[in-house]
């Protein structure tokens, strides 16, 4: 087992626009690490990834061939890695799991059992569900990463989802102060918990051109996010709703997918703000970069945060930026100094506050933007991010 060899558990590879991993993966490997990512199935368009690729065969169907593979996975795991499958039976005996689910796992995990690697790094915590045992049957550390979604939703959808896992030895990166402060609730031993939030390509997302528009221009608003009810897009409609009513002029962006977005659809209707807001889906980073360079305010108005990329993004691209007050959003942007913070679910606070800034003497909003774009240069920068990484990978311990 080789001390650079690490391997990242994906459910997918990582589309083009996923950078977060494919950042990692690329900083990791220009370190002298080994990176084999692990996934739970393959796509034509995965083929020429930089780095090595193990796919799970599919189980989920109940057809003869599925049966057959399971019978001959559990056969090559019992033949050709009898420590690791007898290791991961006993650890998960151990741990109360039933008889069918400590065989089930094995078939599931035999994917894992022929690599010999330092460590085992999922890169959501749900995917670690059912595997909390595997880097230890196969001898390797065990890393795993919280975003908001499955650290703040998943244990709501399902209960006592992370009871096992917290149990184990785990070291644990997630993207914010707040974040880490969930972990030290769940009692996570504070040395176990390091926080690493996004980086952006400052290279990339660097403005070419003046910071903001001029102000008697229409004012162009954009916001990037997942089309969910977490994102709190309902109540921006609703803010710009207000804008409407007082005769201020706008254009709204919505870039994103999602399945709310029959439900958006309809609400900018009754808000009579279909001829003001576009929905143009999900971009490459080339067109969402275009779209911001076209733009002088972002919103992310969400419930709740793992941290957001698009904010960052968007900071480092000279754009004002209003946000709601939620956990990681107030670290992610510094109120009155590199953006503004709201109360969440409050569209009249949020509607004022955009009126505010729109309002701003120039002088102000260059300030801002200034602030803005250079905290995003010093503090979250892809090298920064990959030396945090490497530390991530080889410090013993971190301090609390």
């Amino acid at each position: 087992m080789t001390k650079n060899k690490i391997g990242l558990v994906l459910s997918s590879v990582p589309g083009y626009s996923e950078t977060f991993f494919r950042n990692k993966i690329n900083g990791l490997q220009a370190n002298g690490f080994e990176v084999i990512l692990f996934v739970d199935y393959l796509n034509p368009s995965d083929a020429g990834f930089p780095c090595q690729v193990v796919a799970c065969l599919d189980f989920n169907s109940r057809s003869l061939k599925t049966v057959l593979n399971s019978i001959i996975t559990f056969l090559k795991a019992a033949i050709f890695s009898p420590k690791q499958s007898f290791r991961l039976y006993q650890l998960d005996k151990n741990d109360g799991v039933p008889f069918n689910r400590r065989l089930k796992n094995i078939v599931l995990n035999q994917f894992f059992f022929k690599q010999s690697l330092h460590w085992l790094h999922f890169g959501f915590g749900m995917l670690s569900k059912n595997r909390e045992n595997v880097a230890k049957a196969i001898g390797a550390k065990m890393a795993v990463s919280f975003r908001g979604f499955d650290l703040y939703l998943s244990p709501l959808k399902h209960p006592n989802c992370y009871d096992a896992l917290f149990t184990k030895d785990v070291r644990y990166h997630v993207l914010s102060q707040g974040m880490k402060q969930t972990l030290l609730d769940y009692k996570i031993d504070p040395n176990q918990i390091y926080i690493i939030p996004p980086a952006v390509d400052i290279e990339f997302f660097n403005p070419n051109k003046e910071t903001v528009t001029n102000q008697n221009e229409v004012l162009k608003i954009i916001t990037v996010a997942r089309l969910h009810w977490i994102k709190g897009l309902d109540y921006i409609l609703e803010a710009l709703a207000i804008l409407k009513e007082r005769g201020i002029p706008f254009e709204y962006t919505i870039i994103g997918d999602g399945d709310q977005k029959e439900r958006l659809l309809f609400a900018a209707h009754q808000f009579d703000l279909t001829d003001t807001v576009k929905f143009v889906g999900r971009l490459s980073p080339n067109k969402v970069k275009a779209f911001f360079e076209e733009s002088e305010l972002y919103l992310q108005y969400s419930f709740q945060e793992g941290f957001c990329n698009a904010t960052l993004e968007a900071q480092a691209m000279g754009l004002l930026c209003v946000v709601s007050d939620v956990e990681s959003l107030n670290e992610n942007v510094l109120d009155g100094l590199t953006g503004w913070i709201v109360p969440k679910r409050d569209p009249k606070a949020l509607a004022q506050k955009i009126i505010e800034v729109a309002q701003l003497p120039m002088s102000e909003k260059h300030r801002i933007t200034q602030n803005a774009i250079n905290r995003v240069k010093e503090n979250f920068n892809l090298e920064q991010q990959h030396r945090e990484f490497l530390k991530f990978y080889t410090q013993q311990s971190f301090d609390p």
